[in-house]
């Protein structure tokens, strides 16, 4: 279901793309597949060694328009500030969306944990959406299926930012409905 975004996210030939929660790189070389290997993704995360894994990839694949960039403070995001045609953030969850791969992970959830993931993803999603350009769309995603995670998550953030962004649509995939592994997207255009 991940797979997914790449259409949702709307990327064309010759766009800046920013993946800023890039991990591993399957999305972001599905992007890269999109947009015909023509213009520019940059690939962020937090992890240089998932960074070093997504350069091998793209590398075995021939896409030649990723650069990673590691985040190690925010100066990275500072340098992006409304530079981007697109950006995925498909940020940090519960994992709640993909039990039925990992389903020991129920039993390690509480409030706590919980509130901490909300509390990165608020965070992730407003500082990150100011790598957006006026015009551009952004991705909000999750493997979550919890409301709280999710539409909660981007109503919050509209009611925050109604000046500047506004809601094009949001998709919420169910394991029971559609057999995939349950996954949240909305796309958002920055307006202002």
């Amino acid at each position: 279901s991940s797979q997914l975004v790449a259409p949702f996210l709307e990327v064309q030939p010759g766009m800046r793309v920013v993946d800023a929660c890039a991990g591993g790189g399957g999305k972001t070389l599905h992007l890269a597949a999109r947009m015909q290997n023509k213009g520019s993704i940059i690939a962020l995360d937090t992890e240089g060694w998932k960074l070093d894994a997504l350069r091998k990839r793209a590398t075995r694949a021939g896409a030649s328009i990723i650069e990673t960039r590691h985040i190690q403070n925010n100066k990275v995001i500072k340098r992006l500030h409304g530079s981007a045609d697109r950006v995925l953030l498909d940020v940090p969850c519960s994992g709640l969306g993909v039990l039925r791969r990992n389903p020991d992970a129920k039993w390690k959830l509480d409030p706590a944990f919980l509130d901490r993931v909300r509390q990165t993803q608020a965070g992730i999603l407003q500082q990150y959406s100011a790598i957006c350009k006026t015009g551009g769309k952004l991705v909000y995603a999750t493997c979550s299926i919890l409301p709280s995670e999710n539409e909660a998550q981007v109503a919050r953030f509209l009611e925050a930012n109604s000046n500047a962004f506004r809601l094009i649509a949001q998709q919420r995939i169910l394991p029971q409905d559609d057999g995939f592994d349950g996954f949240f997207m909305a796309l958002m255009e920055r307006v202002g």
